[in-house]
């Protein structure tokens, strides 16, 4: 029985998933997306945001903590010289899983995790969120309203000029 136990071992022996799960956070630093199966993104993403936490404070003894996760000095370069100023005033939620359907040969749903700071496309469509919905109701008489006047001042600005 599986009483009490919180993560999902994924079908794989405990060394073996930390290799995995290191080897993924080392391409999610590297790649800043990668396409996975739904679980092992979910997994992933309990495994990155502590370490990209630990990465706020540049210090050797975060360095050397996040070096005995990843196993990687390259990752750890891109980590605290790249990653961890642009994540420096988020305070949590540093990936996003955004499925993208399920894989041709088994049917397992799959996925794209990425970090939310690089993304230019979510980025852009942010900022079109903020509009409010209107009814069609309400924008039909209102653009009725407004040809009328816009109309009048149109008919009397030549008047003006004629006049002097």
């Amino acid at each position: 029985m599986r009483h009490g136990k919180k993560f999902n071992h994924l079908g794989r022996t405990a060394s073996h998933r930390d290799a995995m799960l290191a080897n993924m956070a080392t391409s999610l630093i590297m790649h800043k997306r990668i396409t996975t199966t739904l679980a092992k993104a979910k997994a992933l993403k309990k495994y990155v945001e502590p370490l990209l936490t630990k990465a706020k404070e540049d210090s050797t003894n975060a360095r050397r903590v996040v070096f005995s996760h990843l196993q990687n000095k390259y990752a750890i370069t891109e980590l605290f010289q790249v990653i961890s100023p642009k994540i420096a005033d988020r305070p949590g939620g540093y990936t996003r899983i955004i499925k993208t359907g399920f894989r041709q040969g088994d049917q397992a749903a799959m996925c794209f995790i990425e970090l939310v700071d690089f993304d230019e496309n979510m980025a852009k469509t942010t900022k079109k969120a903020t509009r409010t919905r209107r009814s069609r109701k309400s924008a039909a008489p209102a653009a009725e309203a407004a040809a009328p006047v816009a109309e009048a001042p149109a008919a009397e600005a030549p008047a003006e000029p004629a006049a002097e």
